[in-house]
């Protein structure tokens, strides 16, 4: 037994999965706000800090002792290292610091670190504003010049529309779908709306549902674009196949509108005139000619699960998402940052900043309309997916942006540095949830680049490293607890998105060895849509694991996976690397609402939280049979879904997965396909036993 992990957890008996849950939930909808010290950049898959302060919290309290109780004190883990070997966004590295423990964050990928190390080591607020200001000084006029009206106003957003050649005839085809081009996200409440004539790009208020328009040149509107699918129609009648259209080149665009900002703080909708071409023609001169010092993105896209689809639309390179104008503001901006005297944390964190901003500045964001935040980001699909109407943004910013630098920077970094310097945490004060402060201790790590230096440091630390998991300089016995979130077998594939940022974030080396490779993608890498190669490269990370776990230490990791060959291989993984699954529990995991998920057959809400400990130690899976181990999963089910928390087939599926696979493994089974096949009958059984027979929609 170690100083910090009893002989049996309250994590692996009685944890509060429910409370939790609860107070998940509401976090889960604004992630940004409630936990914003890993929200200072994209990460895919982020875990809910509540949920992980639950975990830790659970981990390190004896059975019998009141976990939720444990949840909400001032919990001093003084002492105590704690491990995440596959770190993301740095979740579990900030619940330890607010812990009182020591955090060691690995990931493979350092755009992955980079996030990490914003949301751990502290700023200098006022060092912070001066970098700000001199980099503001050196950029703001030229990006602000080139988005502007010919009468000096600001142009907040450009509207910009894909266009191609037919095939039969060569006629132009811009490729609308609808000629509706803003709206409100309400809009039955706010009927009102801006429609372009796809004929003569002219522009004009309507509504959203208008039935035919006549626009100010004399040509019919109607609610139909050329594009249906993937398929478009010319002027002439002919039907093709948009990629088939595009021989080899990725599409033209061609601008049809702008969002002006009115003196008077109103906006307006303008068309195009010759002005703003002649503005535009002056910005691709401008980018022709730019130095071979300006920081610009470097890199090829590869093929990949991610990247496919930009692939198929003749997307080559990363410098490929961007326009000309985009370009040269974006390069303005980072390379004023790149400039930026010494290697502070304050200049690091300019540089996640503004790799935050490519996110909501690219040729594949488009427009959400009002009423709500002006720009869909890029990665709301959680693929590379070509825009046929792209929405260009001011990357300065104002007041009235949305997902600009300016505008970033006070959402982003100050919320960040006022949250780390005093951290709240969501807890239930009667039947409210609230924020409350003094339970967690501020964070503001040292960042340590190796294990000697780790342990030497006497303050608040934390060894923060891109690397691999399964090759560390960790000596043996040397951790307390292992707490992580694995990549899943295929559902985002990190490094092919992570690259985006990494073509700008190589050029700009935002600290003392980020990684100047021209990609992110790593050998050891444990996303594989190959269940035996995902096995394997888990395996590797596990065994790592287990040399550098003190005795009686514990392994807890959240989970959830729509193929059995992910969960079989995730229990195969464990036992060959000397674990024993003594607990999976079911709680909270993303937001319920996701793009990707809501697409899903069956979506998810919940993970599992999959508790080991090592077989060297004793350990062993608490049930006795099959049954037993069924009935353990169905009654935590049964209990959340009696707390209101939603529980749908898919979150049945996939614990009883878990929990089954876990059992048999535990009794030497091999998980093959048709014990796969038995296990997946079970859980089918249990979805119509849970939920109502007519829920359950098979194995896969």
């Amino acid at each position: 037994m170690t100083f910090v992990v009893p002989q049996r957890t309250s994590l692996e008996s009685n944890f509060p999965a429910a409370m939790l849950s609860g107070i998940g939930a509401k976090e889960s909808w604004r992630k940004e706000v409630h936990r914003p010290a890993t929200s200072t950049h994209k990460w895919w898959a982020k875990r809910l800090g509540t949920v992980f302060r639950g975990i830790i919290a659970s981990a390190t309290t004896p059975d019998g002792t009141d976990a939720a109780e444990a949840y909400g004190s001032s919990l001093d883990l003084a002492g105590a290292i704690v491990l995440d070997p596959f770190s993301g966004s740095g979740v579990t590295g900030v619940e330890v610091l607010k812990l009182g423990a020591k955090a060691v964050c690995f990931d493979i990928n350092p755009v992955a670190t980079l996030v990490q190390r914003q949301a751990i080591q502290p700023w200098d607020l006022g060092s912070l504003e001066t970098a700000y200001r001199e980099v503001e000084s050196a950029c703001r006029s030229e990006v602000d010049r080139l988005h502007r009206a010919e009468d000096g106003r600001t142009v907040l957003y450009y509207f910009w529309v894909a266009t191609l050649g037919c095939p039969e005839c060569s006629t132009e085809v811009r490729l609308f779908d609808s000629p509706v081009f803003s709206k409100n996200a309400y809009p039955k409440r706010v009927p009102k709306a801006q429609i372009v004539c796809p004929e003569c790009l002219s522009i004009k208020e309507s509504r959203y549902d208008f039935v035919t328009e006549t626009c100010p040149e004399g040509h019919l509107i109607t609610q139909r674009g050329a594009v249906r699918g993937s398929f478009s129609t010319c002027g002439n009648g002919h039907i093709f196949k948009v990629l088939d259209a595009l021989d080899g080149a990725p599409p033209a665009y061609e601008m049809y509108a702008k969002m002006v900002a009115n003196s008077d703080g109103s906006k307006s909708y303008e068309g195009i005139t010759d002005w703003d071409r002649d503005l535009y023609d002056e910005c691709v001169a401008t980018l022709a000619g730019l130095s071979q010092s300006a920081v610009l993105p470097r890199g090829r896209l590869a093929p990949g699960n991610s990247t496919d689809q930009a692939l198929k639309w003749n997307f080559r390179e990363w410098r490929d998402f961007f326009n000309a104008r985009q370009l040269v503001s974006l390069s303005l901006i980072a390379t004023a940052i790149r400039d930026l005297a010494g290697s502070a944390p304050e200049r690091e964190a300019l540089c996640a900043l503004f790799s935050g901003t490519l996110e909501f500045n690219n040729l594949f964001t488009s427009f959400k309309g009002e009423g709500t935040g002006a720009v869909r980001h890029m990665f709301s699909h959680h693929v590379l997916k070509p825009e046929r109407t792209p929405l260009e943004a001011h990357p300065w910013g104002t007041p009235q942006s949305s997902g600009a630098f300016s505008t970033l920077f006070k959402s982003r970094l100050r919320r960040a540095h006022e949250y780390k310097k005093k951290p709240a945490d969501l807890m239930y004060q009667g039947a409210a949830i609230e924020r409350i402060s003094g339970v967690s201790q501020p964070v503001g790590a040292s960042i340590a680049d190796s294990w000697a230096s780790f342990v030497s440091a006497e303050e608040q630390a934390a060894y923060v490293a891109t690397k691999n998991s399964a090759q560390t300089d960790i000596p043996d016995g040397a951790i307390d607890l292992i707490i992580t979130d694995p990549p899943y077998m295929d559902n985002v594939h990190y490094a092919e998105l992570a690259d985006f940022f990494h073509a700008w974030l190589q050029c700009m080396q935002p600290y003392t060895g980020y990684s100047d490779a021209t990609t992110t993608r790593r050998v050891g890498e444990v996303q594989n849509a190959d269940p035996v190669e995902f096995g394997k490269a888990l395996e590797a990370v596990w065994t790592e694991s287990a040399r550098v776990l003190k005795p009686g230490g514990l392994l807890a990791f959240t989970f959830h996976q729509a193929r059995i060959s992910g969960w079989v291989q995730v229990v195969e993984s464990l036992r060959r690397s000397g674990w024993i699954v003594t607990a999976v529990q079911p709680v909270k995991g993303e937001m319920t609402t996701s793009v990707v998920k809501a697409g899903a057959r069956e979506p998810s809400n919940l993970d599992s939280v999959v508790v080991c400990r090592r077989a060297v130690d004793g350990a062993a899976n608490p049930h006795a049979s099959v049954e037993e181990a069924l009935a353990t999963a169905l009654r935590e089910l049964t209990d959340l879904r009696d707390a209101q928390v939603d529980v749908g087939a898919g979150d049945v599926r996939s614990v009883v997965r878990g929990a089954l696979l876990a059992y048999l493994a535990s009794t030497g089974v091999d998980l093959d396909d048709s014990v796969a096949a038995q296990v997946d009958s079970l859980a089918t059984e249990s979805i119509e036993k849970l939920l109502g027979s007519g829920s359950g929609s098979g194995g896969r």
